[in-house]
């Protein structure tokens, strides 16, 4: 099973994130724009495995308080168009510990540095409109999840299959 962890939206932040992928089709900024239903932020992206119940584990095993999360500004990494998101201490503990939790566990996750975002669009064609920005949206993360990711149809679809 391909899996990642990572925080789902709001319906208010949904909402934002949905208007400015619209506002950017309607500027001309072409690529291939992540489906409504697939926008997330992914905290450790695990990739194919067999240990969904150890993972589970580490899961359970973490403790966070609910934190603020709020949109901030575009960016690029390549041709990937993502915008950014900043949370506080909150968020960056939470990582911190699952990645801990992930290691102790022996569970193998790619081991980036976290960069928090949230990826609009891939390959993207043309570049942004001067002064493109996006609303100023915050929401309170109380769950995250463990979600696995298929190819359906040519599609990937994303499922929640654990949370906490």
């Amino acid at each position: 099973m391909r899996l990642f962890i990572a925080i789902q939206f709001s319906s208010e932040m949904q909402k934002e994130l949905l208007d400015t992928l619209h506002r950017l089709k309607q500027a001309g900024v072409r690529g291939n724009y992540t489906p409504a239903a697939n926008l997330h932020m992914t905290l450790a992206f695990i990739g194919e495995t067999r240990q969904v119940d150890e993972i589970k584990e580490v899961l359970n095993g973490v403790k966070y308080a609910p934190f603020r999360l709020a949109l901030t500004d575009l960016g690029t990494f390549g041709d990937l168009l993502w915008v950014g998101a900043k949370g506080n201490q909150g968020m960056k503990k939470l990582v911190r510990d699952l990645r801990s939790g992930l290691d102790a566990a022996g569970i193998s996750y790619d081991k980036k540095e976290f960069k928090p975002h949230i990826t609009l669009i891939r390959k993207m064609a043309g570049s942004l409109p001067r002064g493109f920005t996006v609303g100023k949206t915050d929401m309170m993360v109380k769950k995250i999840s463990l979600m696995k990711s298929e190819n359906k149809n040519g599609r990937m679809v994303y499922t929640e299959i654990y949370s906490v």
